[in-house]
């Protein structure tokens, strides 16, 4: 039996091949390398938003707009207002400023989207993604449609990082430093409630999530993975326009999200590499097949679309762990509890018998239609009480009134002795009293 290999030992072994890539590799490789590691950043993002989150953004693109112009405009600018003076001219401190802005940016545009749902939240991705990348081509101070040149390389400890090969070891340290950073909020317990998120907002709410709050975050983390991918792009083109940063190539963000692994954090990484070297290849490939040129990709990637969410939905990744483990056997890392560690504080509870919950002549009506009609129960301590009743009867509008998912259209509830009318179902959970549902949700 082979020896199984750590975890920690393996992720090791592919930080050394990235370490040794350039050395080894032919300079177009270590160029693909460097795309392969934008993309990524940016898929990183959709990763955590839309396959952990269940937030579907078609416009991440825009914010990779964001990173780009802003550090173009401030690093070229040979004027700058008296508030922004001491940003200009240095890359790193343009990083600074592009990351402010994209916070303020994502906050104002989730704040309009994110009260969305069902496909009219994909479709306000589509709207704002559009309205930035049609303002970063007609505004002239950003160059038109021309764009920005003249962009100066990042330089480090002195030194400047102007060929590819030498801005690839930055490009790979922010997304290992991203990959590693994500991973580590989603085990937390943010990143907990961040997971509740796609099993329904009812249910996060009834165990005390703050969704609002939580959709946020995650919209605002995919928008600053994207700005500074788009950071490092600007200083390794030296050269901005406005084609890089359309619907189509966030399309094609989202599209290396699925392919990979949307509920995987590495996944982000398999589904950016194997699309970037197949459009290369196939870009090469399909003219000479066809005779003449044209985006003949697009057609592949459609297809090859509608098979990964055939026969993949989970994404390459899995498939890839799974080979992987076939062939190198890495063990399985276990967590050891500390067993002195300091117990949690207990909550008090109720004597036997004393009254818990208490409905008081609750009525809901949905237009002409009466859905329960003075409805009045207790529950008291230790106490199990059934309601019961056929299909139609109310039961779960009731359910739904005692806790915090509807408001009555008259009548009272009572918790511990507090009303709980019109509270939400996030404020009654943190209160003490949470609730099951009809339908299984995890």
């Amino acid at each position: 039996m082979k020896p199984a290999l750590s975890p920690r030992l393996v992720l090791a072994a592919f930080a050394a091949l990235l370490v040794v890539a350039p050395l080894a590799l032919p300079a177009f490789y270590v160029t693909l390398l460097n795309y392969i590691g934008l993309y990524a950043m940016v898929a990183l993002g959709l990763v955590l938003l839309t396959g952990v989150g269940g937030l579907t953004s078609f416009g991440q693109a825009a914010f990779v707009g964001l990173g780009a112009y802003t550090t173009a405009l401030l690093t070229t600018s040979a004027e700058l207002p008296g508030w922004l003076s001491w940003a200009g001219g240095s890359p790193w401190l343009a990083l600074v400023v592009g990351l402010l802005f994209t916070v303020v940016v994502a906050f104002l545009i989730g704040k309009l989207t994110l009260r969305l749902s069902g496909h009219y939240l994909p479709l306000a991705t589509i709207a704002w993604g559009l309205s930035l990348y049609f303002l970063f081509g007609t505004m002239g101070f950003l160059g038109g449609h021309t764009g920005l040149t003249g962009i100066p390389p990042i330089s480090l400890f002195g030194y400047e990082l102007r060929q590819g090969e030498e801005v690839y070891y930055l490009i790979w340290l922010f997304v290992l430093a991203g990959v590693l950073t994500t991973s580590n909020l989603l085990d937390s317990r943010e990143g907990r409630a961040i997971r509740a998120l796609k099993g329904g907002m009812v249910m996060a709410e009834a165990m005390g999530v703050d969704t609002a709050r939580s959709r946020m975050v995650i919209f605002i983390l995919a928008a600053l993975l994207a700005c500074a991918s788009g950071w490092l792009y600007a200083h390794m083109q030296r050269f901005v326009n406005p084609t890089p940063f359309g619907l189509h190539i966030g399309i094609e963000y989202l599209f290396m999200a699925v392919v990979g692994g949307a509920a995987h954090v590495w996944g982000a990484l398999v589904g950016a590499g194997v699309i970037t070297v197949l459009k290369q290849w196939l870009q090469d490939l399909l003219p000479q097949l066809f005779g003449t040129s044209g985006n003949f990709e697009v057609i592949f990637f459609g297809v090859l679309m509608v098979l990964v969410l055939h026969k993949a939905r989970g994404g390459l990744w899995p498939i890839v762990v799974s080979g992987f483990k076939r062939f190198v056997p890495v063990a399985v890392q276990r967590r050891v509890v500390d067993r002195d560690a300091q117990a949690l504080p207990r909550r008090e509870l109720p004597a036997a018998g004393s009254l818990l919950l208490e409905a008081k002549a609750v009525t809901r009506r949905f237009g002409g239609l009466l859905a329960n009609n003075n409805m009045s129960l207790e529950v008291r301590a230790g106490e199990i009480l059934a309601l019961i009743g056929p299909n139609g009867a109310g039961k779960s509008t009731m359910f739904n009134q005692v806790s915090g998912v509807d408001t009555p259209t008259s009548g009272e509830v009572l918790f511990l002795g507090e009303s709980v009318v019109g509270k939400g179902s996030r404020t009654i959970a943190r209160m003490g009293m949470s609730r099951t549902f009809q339908h299984v949700r995890l």
